[in-house]
């Protein structure tokens, strides 16, 4: 499992960014799990209420995503520890590309 670092994310860093790069560990950003997705008219929404199940595009066992600012960045498996979700990483996205969002 490769580990999550800041070359890892940014495809190896430029010869003298270092520092620059060193000043951004404090930034806060918005990290996210996402399980699945689906369209639903807004019919269909307002007509959600509890106990309703929504269907998502994903199958039981499928990687999640892990989003930060809403591109991914890598994949994962859900886990249980002391009654609280985690995630594994399985895969480090090389380019996470456009938002998923």
């Amino acid at each position: 499992m490769e580990e999550l670092t800041y070359e890892n994310l940014a495809g190896g860093a430029p010869a003298g960014t270092d520092g620059d790069l060193e000043r951004l560990r404090d930034v806060p950003v918005e990290l996210s799990v996402e399980i699945g997705r689906t369209r639903m008219t807004l019919g269909e929404t307002l007509g959600l209420a509890p106990g309703a199940i929504v269907t998502l595009d994903r199958t039981a066992g499928e990687p999640v995503d892990l989003l930060v600012n809403g591109r991914r960045i890598a994949r994962g498996e859900v886990v249980v520890v002391d009654d609280e979700f985690g995630v594994r990483l399985t895969e480090v996205t090389a380019d996470p590309g456009e938002p998923t969002l």
